[in-house]
């Protein structure tokens, strides 16, 4: 079990592991199962709505142990958080309007090494980073290594 306190509430988390179903699911390489459950407190005790998560892995139990499989869960929600949530919430996806052949992806790719750059860049707000680059056009030549 782990407890994180930040950003105006507290964090728990629980793990429960089994090598129990390990040959009867249809998962090539399956060698663990897990269940993460999620609670989320307001500092002030006020319990928020649970989530408990599944997950199938092919790491061995020696391999990863309980701790681990929740320091990589973990790992997990930062890459959606350092991510996908720069490109929902700065470059507003989920509504884009752009959605024939392969246009999406190449957008979501262009939309990455945007986010990539800026990062090697150390810009801490990404948002705030773009709009300095649309105003400063030696800037994004610069980030660009032109």
């Amino acid at each position: 079990m782990t407890y994180d306190k930040g950003h105006g509430r507290i964090e728990e988390r629980s793990i429960w592991t089994s090598i129990e179903l390990v040959g009867y699911s249809e998962f090539p390489h399956a060698q663990q199962v897990c269940r993460v459950e999620h609670k989320v407190y307001s500092l002030d005790g006020t319990p928020r709505t649970p989530e408990v998560l599944y997950s199938i892995t092919s790491l061995t139990p020696s391999a990863a142990d309980p701790a681990r499989l929740l320091e990589l869960h973990r790992g997990h929600w930062s890459i959606e958080n350092k991510l996908h949530y720069v490109r929902d919430r700065t470059y507003d996806e989920d509504r884009s309007q752009v959605r024939k052949h392969g246009a999406p992806q190449v957008m979501a790719s262009l939309r990455n090494l945007a986010i990539s750059l800026l990062r090697l860049a150390r810009a801490s707000n990404i948002a705030a980073a773009l709009r300095s680059c649309a105003r400063k056009v030696r800037l994004t030549l610069r980030l660009l290594g032109l």
